[in-house]
């Protein structure tokens, strides 16, 4: 069974990629009904790598269960999507109530706003996420609980996409010599 989102985000696509790929944006886009905690020995890194395997925490108090997160970046080939990004998550449940679903296929699509830049000029994001669920004869249950934490994912989504802008460090002349920084502004 599939569980679908499609919005459109405040926020530039290049943002939202860099946010699909952070391990803190997961994280907040769960709280407060779920809490990732890493169970690598180094913790979360900056930004996913492969794999990283995770426990799951419920309300902030009791384990779920246990989940490997497997991340492949892919293209689309559609000629029409060229700009579109897709990160998929083939990882599944490993531990607890979550290995009753042991494969996940979760890709989550990042594309430019197709409608164009907002009244303000400023480009939006247009997000497309697919779970489809397979636990055996648990799938309806598994998909009803994925669905409404959908639901909120999306919400959450929504509220947090405007705070991901990234505006590269602009260095002024007098930032550069505070810095130590002697060499001529036209040489830099």
């Amino acid at each position: 069974m599939r569980v679908l989102l499609k919005l459109t985000l405040d926020c530039d696509p290049d943002a939202a990629w860099r946010a699909l790929q952070s391990p803190t944006a997961f994280r907040e886009v769960a709280l407060p009904w779920l809490d990732f905690r890493s169970d690598e020995p180094g913790g979360f890194p900056t930004r996913w790598g492969s794999e990283h395997r995770v426990r799951v925490k419920a309300l902030g108090a009791f384990t779920v269960g246990t989940q490997a997160i497997r991340l492949d970046t892919l293209r689309s080939t559609d000629p029409r999507e060229r700009a579109t990004r897709i990160l998929h998550d083939s990882g599944g449940g490993t531990g607890g109530m979550l290995s009753a679903i042991p494969r996940l296929d979760h890709r989550m699509a990042i594309a430019p706003d197709p409608a164009g830049p907002d009244e303000h000029g400023r480009l939006r994001t247009l997000y497309r996420d697919q779970l489809i669920v397979r636990a055996g004869a648990l799938t309806p249950v598994a998909w009803y609980a994925f669905w409404l934490f959908w639901q909120w994912r999306g919400l959450r989504l929504r509220q947090l996409a405007p705070t991901w802008a990234y505006d590269p460090e602009v260095r002024t002349p007098a930032d550069a010599e505070a810095a130590g920084d002697t060499t001529k502004p036209e040489d830099r």
